[in-house]
């Protein structure tokens, strides 16, 4: 027979139903940075006025993204851990973009006194567990009272000796390449919107981006020429490349992949697969430029050529259509 008795709880196994108002300011930084392995990087971390981390070749890489609820993420659509992970990743692939590794994130928390500090536990477990899958820890940062749920992330990286790949070093002549995956969190977003929370494929990929963090080093390895992150989509990400090279990018439909699975989503939501991978956003894939003699590293695969001229086509003529995601939009 089934045991009826009550269970027990020890006080650490009991939830915690506290709010942020109620366990405090303090209290919260403990419950974040407690008991955290920090990457060998880090010299001093939480606890001091500010981090001190290691910086080998006396440069740093650093770059800062807010995410807003409600802009960036829904929290009917998502999970705390889910956006802990997407607010670290969309930052560290911007490191990434720049042919750096991570050596620290600091994080920014505002948040109404009213969320739950479990709430608090699972965003900063989000967090940590994207941080420890690029090698890197949560060195610092700040929390505050605020009307809407704002998280603000700034990492620093190490360009380990070498030039950082900017977006202005494409050259007529170079191979377009990609690594990583497009239109899968552009699909999961359509899926979200229309009531659905499957195919997962897609719906996790709009819940939490996988970034190539490896790749980004790799193509700086191999000697890019130019490197940016795909935040707001290809074709938008990669004006920017041509603007700041003063070259234009024309991207072959022939060579850029359309997964099996985006077919079948668009086809069941009477969508376009490929406008999701020509400008669907928030992948945090890598696109970067490459001399023609020097080869692909590894996981890196040609879209394109980078041509004499200005702006981007696709199979050598304008898109017609909307390019991308911008804020502000009129």
């Amino acid at each position: 027979m089934r045991d009826e008795r009550k269970v027990q709880l020890t006080p650490e196994e009991r939830p915690d139903t506290r709010t942020v108002s109620q366990v405090g300011e303090f209290g919260l930084i403990r419950r974040v940075t407690d008991d955290r392995r920090q990457p060998e990087s880090t010299l001093l971390g939480p606890g001091d006025d500010a981090a001190v981390v290691s910086a080998s070749d006396s440069r740093v890489v650093a770059t800062t993204d807010v995410l807003v609820q409600n802009v960036h993420f829904r929290l009917d659509w998502s999970g705390p851990r889910h956006v802990g992970r997407k607010a670290v990743a969309v930052n560290l692939s911007d490191i990434a973009a720049m042919g750096a590794v991570p050596t620290g994130l600091l994080v920014g928390l505002g948040c109404s006194g009213e969320f739950s500090a479990e709430f608090v536990d699972e965003l900063a477990a989000g967090m940590w567990e994207e941080a420890r899958r690029a090698g890197t820890g949560l060195v610092g940062g700040d929390m505050v009272t605020a009307t809407e749920l704002t998280i603000s992330v700034t990492a620093l990286g190490d360009l380990q000796g070498r030039p950082p790949v900017t977006r202005g070093g494409a050259r007529p002549g170079d191979v377009v390449a990609l690594a990583g995956g497009l239109g899968w969190s552009a699909a999961g977003l359509e899926v979200l919107a229309r009531g659905f929370r499957s195919p997962l494929s897609v719906v996790g990929a709009h819940r939490v981006p996988e970034p190539p963090y490896g790749a980004g080093p790799s193509a700086a390895e191999a000697g890019a020429t130019s490197m940016i992150d795909i935040s707001d989509g290809l074709l938008a990400d990669l004006e920017h490349v041509a603007t700041a090279s003063g070259v234009s990018l024309d991207i072959r439909t022939d060579q850029l992949e359309v997964p099996q699975r985006l077919l079948e989503v668009a086809s069941a939501l009477g969508a376009d697969a490929r406008h999701w991978v020509l400008n669907g956003g928030e992948d945090q894939a890598l696109v970067a430029t490459f001399p023609e003699a020097a080869g692909l590293p590894d996981g890196w695969s040609p879209v394109g050529r980078v041509l004499a001229g200005e702006g981007v086509t696709v199979d050598g003529a304008e898109y017609s259509g909307e390019a991308g995601w911008r804020h502000w939009r009129q």
